[in-house]
């Protein structure tokens, strides 16, 4: 290819030059834009360089025109008086609402239900970075727009491209061209040009600004010289006629172009000058007719980058309705890569947008494509080879249709919705920066020249729906602007400085979001960042300054919107909320000096606002955040929590602070009235270095009321607490009470720490105090824990010459003051020489005590005079024994003391150490508080594996000396044992239990279930008489319990157990067992016995007495005996139910015979209604003539008059007429259900199917004409009809009880199958083989079906259904028949179904 004359070359040279010299009349926008795009560039690769200048520019004066670039960087009006609103009322959504006047709130909203779902998320990411872009109108240009659509009839605007130039074409055919000042420079071509090749529908300038490409609808393309305006080509046969041109392409050569047409060809165009003669040839690179490519991209470098090495191959990236393409123009054609789509909305618009990037410190291209809402992201890469290779990234996933991709820098990007809203998003996090409504633009859109009207609409259906949102050629970016054509103005957005967002923040007066947004540019965690250093320290200097000014404000702010007047609850409810932000943001930015100087004494100019203060600086201090705190604030501090009563917190801090800067004699002063000793000990330490001063005040408190035996305050035990804790710390050579004691001070405050508890006496001692007062005042405050405290710094000591006579001296000093007092409690001595013990049964154990010490405790002890403390001495002298004392003692001494002063669990501790187990049991049975514990220690030791034979024999043959013992203290627990261990000596224990009562008990235990140990009664083996031994105890003891426990237990034989019974005289008890033995008669003989016997002590009965308990026990026999004859009387023929019946009949009435008539007995109602209750009882197994028979026969009744029966014999006919009535209606009730039932499946079963078709469903052949098959043809009541072949071979036949049952093939096979289908049900054929003959009548297959039609019609169970159940008699065929939903004979009952319901009428009569 032949390069362009050089003629061209210097008019490129001379264009440029003068450019130049006009851009630096303000200074150089592109310089300013490139280094826009290219902040996060460097930023990623960590170049620590410089980038940008925070410096303001001058505003230019008012005589002169405003420049493009003035417009580009128009600041908030700082003019305009502010008047701050409720923020509740501000629409943040929006741009800055006082930035310009062409600004509007767009309110294209109000009921776009993803503008609704993208509103909630704005709040956040308002309130998280802040306004991001700044969005103007480009007034100049705007202005001329529209003044030329009026003057020259240019029409509207339909395109734009931006580089050192802005050009915009129009649809009537002219480009008009503004400079950097917004001034029109050009105004290229004519109305007349513009009537013959249409509207400028593509717009490209190359890199050096000096040619300007314009694409046209009609098809044809013009190169202008943007120097001279002088037209250099009009090319008419690039591409084929009739089609538009959507995008025309300078690539960084500047004799190379690509040009794409609404028939969806892309064809390149090389630009060559020969002989003075400029020409363009072209070359198709992609044909429509493969799949119309409606987007293409092709790579551009920026200056800095025109070395990389990817730069040689000239890249374009292509955008079909399928695929994307990546193809290299040099050194030759060559695809790269093809990345198909998936599946998307056909409307949707395909983008692509090129972007050099940073990756691991390698920059390259990246590419990102988008159609829809997914947004790719691919990286190209070169390698060694010079191939060139290509990666997927992350992709973006929205919520959103994208119209338009623009990358603003390499890490933020900007889309545009198909709504008109911007969204500015990061890439590498993929958020959501902010949202910007841009309706108010009303953006120019290309889909006339999708649909090419111009040249009659000639273009496929998908192209031309692409083009309902495509805005290719109204939104062009350049150096990190994006410029966006509406129908009337040229809009610019960018993003704002950081200063800009922060101060746009505070003029939103979001003081507190401005604070968080400044933090994140001073750590470094922002995005979208323009503006800082990428110097960190720098960075964090310049950020700091800034967030300064804005806490000064902020405090003035507090200040002045403190509300006056009041409560004062409001005041600290508003300071509480302003000034914790202030203190920390200063402690964030290590500005301690600044909050505690200008900060400080601006906020204490209010009180509530100091006191506030004070108070947030709390939680820093305990948390050790805030450890140097200036002595007026600490003073004041202390003061206020003070004068606010809360004392423990001034504790808490004092604690926490350095307080040599405070005066310590006033704050000790206080701590002391206050009762802070925590606070006074940390005081005396920290700020003087003393320690015994301290331990000397609180002695002073809690030693006299020690000494005079008073009890003490909880005041004082609080100190003593502490004070034994702090004397544990400093022997620890820990600080109290936090922190460490400086290493080198530690021996020393060990030292006058235990010379200090060693003093002989204390200092200003009276001449009465005692030798060794305050190791004497703290034994008695509390003896164990002081000697804790001793027993824990003995250990750390280390075995030199100073601690081992140390430990000695102590000692001395402790048997000194506990032996030869008498005012120590036996728990006191005993822990100090349980301590004593321990400390001497160390392997390196230095210390000395006399033996004759331990005998004298052991004496003071055991002392059997002194009942009083007993379990205590007894526990002390145990605790002895275990720290290793037991050396200190001749054992045989100890025992026979221990046993005479009763001390048991010393035994036991002494017998198992000699493993004498067996011994150890009288141990828990002399011990009152221990003796159920015994149990437990048997049955541990006979059954953990570990003891032997020998003693676990011994300790079984004393547990049988003792079991009379062991059955009285717990049956229950004796039993178990006897049970669990030695079952196969039952009858041994029972002849040594001479006593019955206790025999009966351990019976009880072992035999009734009732009672609750856990054995298993079969592994026993109980033989019988030693049951019927407990059962003949059990009448002695507890006659009333002996049916209950008969019928739980199981091992007795029914003879012996009678005559036992018998014996008693127990008649309900034998006449349970007769009834058991199966022996009725003779149980009802022993029963009506006992009633008779009842009834006569009624009768013979005085008639003065007016209550007679006898009655209730006559009822009571009654009411046993008639259960008897009830329980019975299924299983006996007629002649055996009167012999049970009658008698007792008599045996009620035989009293009311005695009675005369004249003077009725006492009770007779009460009999008469008694004897009723036995005829009605006795009706239900004997017939009513026999009972009326034998009442009449009766020789009382039988003669006169039946007055006295009238009143039995009505009732019987009452019950009789009750139940005739019921009987009759129940019948009538089922008559009418089965007449009903019957008539409606008469009339099922005698109608015809009508078929849909004449033809089989399955083989789709008329029936007719395959009649030499035998068995014709199936119709179903869907009315689906088939060759019974053809259905068999489908295999939907099921052979149940005997039967073929078919299934519709087509209801089955599509799942639309009804409950018909589903229970195979039944058809109609032409012919039926007769079944087998059975023993039942069944219906047919066609009656079954009309059936199952019928209770569906129902719609719930029958009456018949319902009486079927529950009369029990489920046959499971006439079952399955009257339900009408079961094919198989498993049964599932009707009152189980959750829809199941009472239907209280009548069915409704159907007419056929």
């Amino acid at each position: 290819m032949e390069n362009e004359p050089d003629h061209e070359n210097v008019e490129q040279s001379l264009c440029a030059k003068t450019t130049e010299e006009e851009l630096n009349k303000s200074f150089n926008l592109e310089a300013s834009l490139s280094k826009f795009s290219y902040i996060d560039l460097d930023k990623e690769l960590e170049f620590k360089n410089d980038l940008i200048d925070d410096k303001e520019f001058d505003i230019p004066q008012v005589d002169t025109p405003p420049t493009l670039e003035s417009i580009l960087n128009e600041t908030d009006d700082e003019d305009e008086s502010f008047v701050l609103e409720d923020p509740t009322l501000l629409n943040i959504d929006t741009i800055d609402s006082h930035s310009y006047d062409t600004s509007s709130v767009a309110s294209s909203d109000s009921g776009d239900r993803t503008n609704l779902k993208r509103k909630k998320k704005l709040p956040d990411s308002f309130s998280l970075h802040g306004s991001v872009m700044r969005h103007s109108l480009l007034k100049g240009i705007s202005a001329q727009i529209v003044s030329a659509a009026d003057k020259v009839d240019a029409g509207l605007p339909t395109a734009i491209a931006v580089s050192s130039l802005i050009a915009v074409g129009t649809s009537h055919g002219l480009a008009l061209i503004f400079d950097q000042n917004q001034a029109l420079r050009l105004c290229l071509g004519s109305t007349s040009v513009g009537g013959q090749y249409g509207a400028i529908s593509a717009l490209s300038i190359n890199n050096d600004c000096s040619r300007l490409l314009c694409g046209f609808a009609k098809g044809q393309i013009t190169m202008w010289d943007l120097a001279s305006g002088k037209l250099l080509r009009s090319i008419t046969d690039a591409h084929p006629p009739g089609t538009a041109i959507l995008h025309i392409k300078f690539t960084d050569d500047p004799t190379l172009a690509i040009c794409n047409d609404s028939g969806g060809s892309v064809f390149e165009l090389t630009f060559k000058r020969v002989m003075g003669v400029r020409t363009c040839e072209s070359r198709c690179l992609f044909s429509g007719s493969k799949g119309e490519v409606c987007c293409i991209e092709p790579l551009h470098s920026k200056p800095e980058l025109k070395d990389h090495p990817i730069t040689q191959f000239s890249l374009l990236a292509m955008a079909s309705l399928t695929k994307i393409l990546v193809i290299g123009l040099k050194p030759s054609l060559k695809v790269w890569m093809t990345f198909p789509y998936g599946r998307m909305d056909p409307s949707s618009v395909p983008l692509l947008a090129w972007h050099f990037v940073a990756v691991h410190n390698y920059v390259n291209p990246m590419l990102a494509f988008c159609r829809g809402d997914v947004v790719h992201f691919l990286l190209v890469k070169r390698d060694e080879s010079g191939a060139i290779h290509v990666t997927k990234q992350k992709h973006l996933h929205l919520y959103y249709d994208l119209i338009n991709f623009t990358w603003i820098n390499s890490r933020t990007i900007v889309l545009l919705d198909s709504v008109e809203k911007l969204h500015v998003i990061d890439r590498q996090t993929q958020e959501e920066l902010e949202t910007v409504e841009i309706s108010e633009v009303q953006l120019v859109y290309n889909s006339s020249h999708f649909k090419s009207l111009a040249t009659g609409g000639n273009v496929s259906q998908a192209l031309a729906l692409v083009g309902e949102k495509a805005c290719y050629q109204s939104i062009s970016s350049y150096g990190g602007q994006i410029f966006y054509l509406g129908t009337k103005s040229v809009y610019v957005m960018m993003l704002r400085s950081w200063r800009e967002r922060v101060d746009h923040l505070l003029k939103q007066d979001c003081l507190t979001e401005a604070l968080a947004l400044a933090w994140s540019f001073h750590e470094g965690k922002a995005k979208a960042v323009v503006g800082l250093s990428g110097d960190a320290s720098k960075r964090k200097a310049v950020v700091a300054d800034r967030m300064v000014e804005i806490l000064f404000h902020y405090a003035d702010r507090a200040l002045k919107k403190c509300p006056d007047q009041g409560k004062i609850q409001v005041m600290e409810q508003h300071f509480q909320d302003m000034v914790p932000v202030i203190v920390d943001y200063c402690l964030l930015l290590q500005r301690k000096d600044l909050l505690f100087s200008q900060m400080y004494d601006k906020l204490s100019e209010n009180s509530v606002a100091k006191g506030v203060f004070l108070e947030c600086l709390e939680p820093y201090i305990l948390s050790d955040k805030l450890m140097g705190i200036t002595p007026q604030v600490m003073k004041d501090l202390i003061v206020h929590f003070q004068d606010k009563k809360l004392m423990e917190n001034v504790e808490a801090l004092i604690v926490h602070m350095d307080i040599t800067s405070l005066d310590i004699q006033q704050v000790v002063l206080m701590c002391w009235e206050n009762h802070l000793y925590d606070a006074m000990i940390y005081v005396y330490n920290r700020g003087m270095n003393e320690f015994i001063s301290p331990m000397e005040k609180l002695f002073r408190v809690i030693a006299p009321p020690l000494n005079a035996g008073k009890t003490l305050t909880d005041e004082q035990v609080v100190m003593g607490n502490k004070l034994l804790v702090y004397i544990s710390c400093c022997l620890a050579g820990r600080a109290y009470p936090l922190g460490d004691i400086p290493e080198d001070l530690v021996p020393l405050v060990k030292n006058q720490v235990f010379e200090f508890l060693i003093r002989l006496h204390s200092a200003e001692a009276s001449p009465e105090e005692e030798i060794y007062p305050y190791v004497r005042t703290l034994l008695h405050f509390d003896t164990r824990e002081f000697l804790n405290v001793l027993a824990l710094t003995f250990e750390d000591f280390k075995n030199d010459k100073q601690a081992v006579e140390y430990q000695q001296r102590i000692v001395d000093i402790l048997l000194k003051v506990m032996v030869e007092n008498s005012d120590f409690t036996p728990s006191q001595v005993g822990c100090l020489f349980t301590f004593l013990a321990r400390q001497l049964a160390k392997p390196d154990n230095t210390l000395f005590v006399n033996r004759t010490l331990f005998d004298q405790v052991l004496e003071f002890l055991c002392s059997p005079d002194d009942d009083s403390r007993h379990s205590e001495r007894q526990q002390v002298l145990l605790e002895l024994l275990q720290a290793g004392g037991i050396v200190q003692f001749e054992e045989s001494r100890l025992i026979r003391m221990a046993e005479k002063a009763e001390f048991y669990q010393i035994c036991e501790f002494m017998y198992e150490r000699e493993h004498q187990y067996d011994k150890i049991i009288d141990c828990y049975l002399r011990d009152p508080l221990r003796e159920e514990e015994v149990f437990n220690y048997i049955h541990n030791i006979l059954s953990i594996p570990g003891h032997s034979a020998e003693e676990k024999q011994s300790v079984w043959q004393k547990a049988m000396d003792h079991i009379e013992e062991l059955v009285s203290l717990k049956p229950c627990k004796a039993a178990e044992l006897v049970a669990t261990h030695f079952s196969g000596q039952i009858e041994t224990v029972i002849k040594k239990l001479q006593n019955q009562i206790l025999l009966f008990k351990f019976l009880r235990s072992l035999l009734d279930p009732r009672e609750g140990i856990h054995v298993n009664q079969e592994s026993l083996q109980i033989s019988p008489c030693i049951t019927e031994q407990f059962i003949e105890l059990l009448c002695q003891f507890n006659p009333n319990q002996v049916i209950e426990t008969l019928q739980v237990l199981e091992c007795y034989r029914l003879e012996e157990t009678i005559q036992i019974t018998q014996k008693y005289q127990l008649h309900e008890v034998t006449a349970y067992l007769l009834e058991k033995k199966g022996d009725i008669h003779g149980a009802f003989l022993i029963m009506l016995e006992r009633l008779q016997s009842k009834l006569q002590e009624i009768t013979h009965q005085g008639e003065n007495t007016k209550e007679d308990p006898s009655l209730k026990d006559v009822e009571d026999t009654m009411v046993e005996t008639i259960a008897l004859c009830q329980r019975n009387s299924h299983n006996l023929n007629q002649q055996q139910r009167e012999a049970l019946w009658f008698p007792l009949l008599e045996a009620m009435m035989a009293p009311q015979k005695l009675s005369s008539s004249a003077v009725p007995h006492l009770h007779s109602e009460a009999l008469k209604s008694l004897t009723m209750q036995v005829l009605n009882s006795m009706a239900a197994f004997i017939a009513l003539p026999s009972i009326l028979q034998r009442i009449l026969q009766d020789p009382v009744y039988g003669k006169g008059k039946l007055g006295e029966i009238q009143g039995l014999i009505l009732g019987m006919l009452d019950t009789f007429n009750y139940e005739q009535t019921l009987l009759e209606t129940t019948t009538s009730l089922l008559n009418q259900d089965l007449h009903w039932s019957l008539c409606n499946l008469r009339a099922s079963v005698t109608r015809g199917l009508n078929p849909k078709q004449d033809y089989c469903s399955i083989c789709l052949q008329q029936y007719k004409r395959r009649q030499e098959m035998a068995d014709e043809i199936i119709v179903f009541s869907c009315g689906h009809l088939y060759h019974a072949f053809c259905l068999q071979n489908k295999e939907c036949t099921t052979e149940i009880e005997g039967q073929t049952r078919w299934t519709c093939y087509k209801c089955s096979s599509s799942n639309k199958v009804g409950k018909l289908s589903e229970n195979s049900s039944e058809i109609k054929k032409g012919r039926i083989t007769p079944s087998q003959a059975t023993s039942e009548p069944i219906l047919d297959p066609q009656q079954i079906q009309a059936f199952d039609q019928l209770c569906r019609l129902y719609r719930g169970s029958s009456r018949l259904a319902l009486l079927t159940e529950l009369s029990q008699n489920r046959s499971s065929e006439s079952y399955r028949l009257f339900s009408g939903s079961q094919s198989s004979p498993a049964f599932n009952s009707i009152f189980q179904n959750e829809n199941f319901q009472l239907q209280l009428i009548p069915p409704p009569v159907t007419e056929d």
